[in-house]
């Protein structure tokens, strides 16, 4: 909202909703009959998750200079085509789903780690700014409380391709909530340059 009121995405990273995306994607191929049956909640919360990430990508890809939109494109490009064909060679080099769970629950512990981390330099940012400016809250809640639910779900089905990286995620998620309220009283409110324009108005 913060993007489409300012018509500008200044120094919000693309990074995580990149990652999210490929991770998304991933969970959806895991999900699917073919290769991990009975999963149907894996397949629906991260095919919505999927659009949902796709929309803000859409919307940050609208407000960024041209030559960060080249950059975002060329690596959607990338992971779409990356899944792609490891989808085609999943399905076509292994025939029962004890295999195909394992090399795509693998890659999907790798991608779900690598969206987890990848708010690091985030935090980073944070730290050195001692701004939460460009670390929304939400985004963090919802990072732990995703990772929180995933981590029970995974408990219950004995699912340790769900468990690993979600249980890491439950734990960066709650240390950027930590940081947040930590840096978060540091944080101005209001823009010096925003409140100056509304005072000009």
């Amino acid at each position: 909202m913060k993007i489409r009121k300012k018509k500008a995405v200044e120094q919000y990273s693309p990074i995580p909703y990149l990652t999210a995306v490929l991770n998304c994607a991933f969970w959806v191929l895991y999900g699917l009959p073919f290769v991990h049956p009975n999963s149907l909640l894996v397949v629906t919360i991260n095919g919505t998750g999927l659009i949902l990430e796709l929309i803000y990508l859409a919307l940050f890809f609208i407000y960024s200079s041209n030559e960060l939109k080249m950059k975002v494109l060329k690596v959607l490009i990338s992971e779409l085509a990356s899944i792609a064909v490891i989808a085609v060679m999943v399905l076509t080099t292994t025939h029962t789903h004890n295999k195909r769970t394992l090399i795509v629950g693998v890659l999907c512990i790798v991608f779900s780690i690598c969206l987890y981390v990848s708010p690091l330099s985030v935090m980073k940012l944070v730290i050195e700014t001692k701004s939460v400016k460009y670390m929304p809250f939400w985004l963090s809640l919802t990072s732990f409380l995703n990772g929180l639910c995933w981590t029970f779900y995974a408990l219950i089905k004995f699912d340790i391709f769900i468990l690993i990286p979600n249980g890491l995620g439950a734990v960066l998620g709650f240390l950027q909530l930590l940081l947040y309220s930590w840096y978060c009283r540091c944080t101005p409110t209001e823009d010096p340059e925003e409140k100056q324009h509304e005072i000009s108005a």
